[in-house]
């Protein structure tokens, strides 16, 4: 390797924001989106990761022109959100029936011991099968829910059933809604960021709810 070339591989991989939807798409297109939901699902360090809003702008992504820095094919993208949501979820429950309350005991993260809470409280209220899909669309909970799921010992042919239709509405509906919006905006390259920019704020608001909620519950 060049001089040359390692110091633009060194900038590619300082500029990388594990934060930004922008950054996995752009330095691993499909399979960063792979990638981020199967960490996001399947394994605690995930929980900080933008599922939501890299699906959402992996489907706008779809619409852009080829000849943008950033283009991403629909036909790569839906197999690759389906698969790292189905196969996360089914590694996070083996996680939990493996390893019991103390893997999630384990962290001292606040916003972890939060989502726990809630998932026990939304898997008591709900059910299995409601509960699973819905924690799909609520942060941090889809990441914790789903060792508490092996954890609580739910039975792994209900875990898996649900998690599939959740995992298979949330994953592919969230892409294709970024899709359907790129497709009606003509020129969607010239508001990109913008776009995004929204998009991270929205994807951000069920967090801000669950915070506040957790923080009424403790006061």
């Amino acid at each position: 390797m060049t001089l040359a070339a390692a110091s633009h591989v060194a900038t590619h991989v300082l500029a990388f924001n594990p934060l930004s939807p922008n950054s996995w798409l752009s330095a691993l297109g499909a399979f960063g989106v792979f990638l981020v939901l199967f960490a996001e699902t399947g394994l605690l360090v995930g929980f900080f990761l933008p599922g939501d809003s890299l699906l959402f702008t992996a489907g706008l992504l779809c619409t852009t022109n080829p000849s943008q820095s950033i283009h991403l094919n629909l036909a790569g993208v839906l197999p690759a959100a389906a698969a790292g949501a189905l196969l996360g979820a089914q590694c996070g429950y083996w996680l939990g029936r493996r390893g019991g309350r103390s893997l999630l005991e384990r962290s001292d993260n606040k916003h972890l011991k939060r989502g726990m809470d809630r998932a026990e409280e939304i898997l008591g209220k709900y059910g299995h099968a409601k509960a699973i899909v819905l924690a799909r669309f609520i942060p941090v909970v889809r990441t914790v829910l789903n060792p508490m799921a092996g954890m609580l010992e739910v039975p792994g042919r209900t875990f898996l059933l649900w998690q599939a239709v959740g995992g298979l509405v949330w994953s592919l509906g969230v892409t294709l809604a970024g899709y359907a919006l790129g497709s009606r905006i003509p020129s969607i390259d010239k508001y990109l960021l913008p776009i995004i920019a929204g998009i991270v704020v929205i994807s951000l608001i069920p967090l801000a709810l669950e915070l506040r909620r957790a923080h009424r519950s403790a006061t």
